[in-house]
């Protein structure tokens, strides 16, 4: 009897009702938790369709500019809705890759904010890589028809090098988001690549006025990660990111998202002395304000999602006023 039952133990399976292993919680007949499958209102959520404004906002202030090189009331609008194609769907894009890289590995497990895809086991791995890769991938044939009709094929190599930044992000051995980098490269190809580039794509050069424009840009796409940072800052250290917000702190942090959502405001009263109605960008005051009151005073992961949310319109805001200026 006692060799009978050793044979039934043996033959147990690893994920059999009882098992710690595959209970998940080490109780005698605890039932294997079932996720449900995502749906499409969590791909869409998968999207973060509230970050989208850092792909248009730069378009938008690009665009602007190209009118003022090319002279007033010079237009291009295919090209401007290539642009806009482009920085969408690299923005979607580097979304659901962000998804993949931290759900594998499992660096979601910790978080606190609205759960992913991939880590709260909704969707396969494979499955949420391959759309992010199809973003990618439209936006590269975007790209690539901007390019022909322009015949700047050198903004090819720009191109490649947005994409892999997109992707080392999070993904790859060494990830630069785990290492403080996040921010930087967010201002270089959010801000600058992301502004100058239109406004090339559309005139053939990159005036001042793009420059001043993909500052502003830059620094409101940076706010807008130093708040989800923010909000990240304890699961990330037991994961072992070391976002910017790990390394400088809580208190830090938060002052430095200020610096980051007030200096742009700088930018347009600057670019108000030579295009007055740069002005009406102030109005977004009253959203970056209420945003680093926020900021600087929450206490829940929900103030600092609904603070994202006004940042990143924030930049739209700015990015509409800044560019109407220039156009108009």
């Amino acid at each position: 009897m006692s060799q009978n039952r050793a044979k039934t133990q043996k033959s147990k399976p690893r994920n059999a009702p009882g098992n710690a292993r595959g209970s998940g919680r080490g109780r005698p007949g605890a039932p294997k938790v079932k996720v449900k499958p995502a749906t499409v209102s969590d791909w869409i959520a998968g999207a973060r369709l509230r970050t989208l404004p850092l792909g248009i906002s730069p378009v938008i202030i690009g665009t602007g500019a190209a009118t003022v090189a090319d002279g007033a009331g010079v237009y291009h609008p295919v090209r401007a809705v290539l642009c806009l194609l482009v920085a969408v769907f690299l923005q979607i894009g580097v979304n659901y890759a962000n998804d993949y890289s931290d759900g594998i590995r499992g660096t979601d497990q910790y978080r606190v904010g609205p759960s992913r895809l991939t880590g709260s086991g909704r969707a396969k791995p494979r499955t949420v890589l391959t759309v992010a890769l199809s973003f990618f991938a439209l936006g590269a044939l975007a790209g690539l028809v901007l390019v022909i009709l322009t015949q700047h094929w050198w903004i090819l190599l720009v191109g490649a090098a947005a994409i892999a930044a997109a992707w080392f992000y999070t993904g790859g051995k060494r990830p630069y988001g785990y290492y403080g980098l996040g921010e930087l490269f967010v201002f270089v190809f959010f801000g600058l690549v992301a502004t100058a580039g239109t406004t090339y794509m559309l005139a053939g050069v990159v005036n001042q006025e793009a420059w001043f424009g993909a500052i502003a840009a830059g620094l409101i796409a940076c706010a807008v990660l130093m708040v989800n940072n923010i909000r990240d800052i304890v699961p990330d250290k037991q994961a072992g990111k070391r976002t910017l917000a790990v390394l400088i702190g809580n208190v830090a942090s938060r002052i430095v998202y200020c610096v980051f959502v007030l200096v742009p405001f700088g930018v347009l009263a600057v670019m108000a002395i030579f295009y007055p109605g740069a002005w009406l960008g102030f109005f977004a005051l009253l959203l970056a304000l209420p945003a680093c009151i926020i900021v600087l005073t929450a206490k829940t992961s929900r103030e600092l999602i609904l603070a994202l949310q006004l940042t990143s319109f924030t930049g739209l805001a700015i990015a509409v006023a800044l560019g109407a200026a220039y156009a108009f």
